[in-house]
């Protein structure tokens, strides 16, 4: 890619970049779909999910203090409060992964002392560890198209199949909180990284670079889905 590719060719190469490991084309997400995991498994993901998203409010902060222009740090404080929930500490998004961990039988002190007692597993740090250099070092087209329109883009898509296998497992929908306000929050999270990505992606390079961020976290999402899969017994028991 030598030219300087117009916005709408950009957002489908970001868009074919998260394709081939799209989190729900994986076997641990497809297993979930059908209904195969226990509570029990579904609560081991629950644990490493919580570790993984419980910074994302301050990633969103550091990549904030990073933004040169005002109306991007509008739209990415936007994010952010959606994430922390100041004054509804109930509500903000880790604590509702918390709730979901509870409701598949997880005691408090696993979800919120994983690290300390060993349960948080590589792939698993690696995700969280991305996310940070993403938002601190990375240039803006790359932790805007990384984050927001490889992560948060895949779940609109991924979370409905997961809810509507869990449903029928008998949790209910204040249980699957968490999975909700994704559904609904997650498309316009998207769509505003894809403007700011596509903002500061101004010459070929910088798209080539947002576009290998887009694949890699994709990847680094498929790999901590492995790391789950390979041992919370669903590679034996498939």
């Amino acid at each position: 890619m030598d030219a300087l590719l117009p916005n709408e060719d950009f957002a489908k190469a970001l868009e074919a970049a998260r394709k081939p490991e799209h989190g729900q084309l994986h076997p641990f997400s497809l297993a979930w779909a059908r209904g195969e995991l226990s509570r029990q498994q579904l609560g081991q993901w629950a644990i490493q999910h919580f570790y993984y998203v419980d910074a994302i409010a301050q990633q969103f902060a550091l990549l904030y203090s990073r933004l040169p222009d005002l109306d991007a740090r509008r739209e990415l404080l936007d994010n952010l409060l959606g994430e922390e929930m100041p004054g509804q500490p109930a509500k903000r998004h880790p604590e509702l992964c918390a709730k979901f961990a509870r409701a598949c039988g997880m005691a408090d002190d696993d979800i919120y002392r994983a690290e300390e007692k060993g349960l948080i597993l590589p792939t698993t740090r690696a995700m969280r560890a991305w996310i940070w250099e993403l938002a601190s070092q990375r240039t803006m087209a790359e932790a805007f198209a990384g984050i927001m329109v490889a992560l948060e883009g895949q779940l609109p898509t991924l979370y409905p199949m997961l809810v509507d296998a869990m449903r029928k497992m008998g949790f209910d929908d204040d249980q699957l909180e968490f999975f909700h306000v994704h559904i609904e929050n997650d498309p316009g999270h998207e769509a505003s990284g894809l403007a700011i990505a596509s903002r500061y992606a101004s010459t070929p390079e910088l798209q080539r670079r947002a576009i290998a961020a887009v694949r890699a976290s994709a990847q680094m999402r498929y790999s901590m889905l492995s790391g789950m899969y390979e041992t919370f017994g669903l590679r034996q028991a498939a």
